[in-house]
């Protein structure tokens, strides 16, 4: 079972109090979601496998630990979720990035896949997904689905903001899937986004406002 991790640390708390704030321009957003990714990265990765190495030091011999098992990927969910790669990029320069690109169907109301290029070995790797809202759940848990048809089996989530409904879907449909959430907020309201929130993320992201 997938477990829900909801971020405690006071630097996350901050900057995430900090882009709330409808005064905060683009720029700034933009920056300061970067910062809160990187910083949710070092918590979501805490469980990584390492294994010893020998290393020679200028003083002496010692044990040292290196990473070892999957090697990750970050799959951002078009367009917000490009906001949250630098940051995670940062602390794992050595990932691969691939992307999804969803659309609601205007009939349906179902997301529809219109992008997806992942990394030709993305089914060995520890996948992590992410978009700054997780709101309704709809296209997280769509492009998750996507990953597993085509054979990602460890597959983890990040979010910067989320909405109660939005975990509880994640959690119905894929309840393998660890959850990792800067700040767990009220609800949705009758639009479908996040309260309180801090509005349409990609939107602040790029300026498109």
């Amino acid at each position: 079972m997938g477990k829900i991790h909801v971020m405690d640390h006071p630097l996350i708390a901050h900057k995430i109090s900090y882009i709330r704030s409808e005064n905060v321009g683009t720029k700034e957003f933009r920056e300061v979601i970067g910062e809160i990714a990187q910083l949710m990265c070092y918590e979501a990765t805490r469980d990584l496998k390492t294994r010893d190495v020998n290393i020679k030091t200028p003083v002496a011999e010692t044990t040292g630990k290196v990473l070892t098992g999957r090697k990750p990927a970050i799959v951002p969910i078009l367009r917000a979720g490009v906001g949250m790669v630098d940051g995670m990029l940062s602390l794992m320069p050595a990932a691969k990035v691939g992307h999804i690109g969803l659309y609601r169907d205007p009939k349906t109301l179902e997301p529809v896949e219109y992008y997806c290029k992942l990394p030709a070995d993305c089914e060995e790797r520890e996948v992590f997904v992410v978009d700054p809202m997780l709101a309704t759940g709809g296209s997280s848990t769509a492009a998750i689905r996507m990953l597993k048809e085509k054979g990602v089996a460890h597959i983890r989530f990040l979010c910067i903001i989320a909405a109660p409904e939005g975990v509880e879907r994640m959690q119905k449909e894929h309840p393998d899937v660890d959850i990792y959430i800067g700040a767990l907020d009220e609800r949705l309201n009758e639009h479908g986004y996040i309260v309180p929130g801090l509005g349409d993320a990609g939107d602040r992201i790029f300026g498109t406002k």
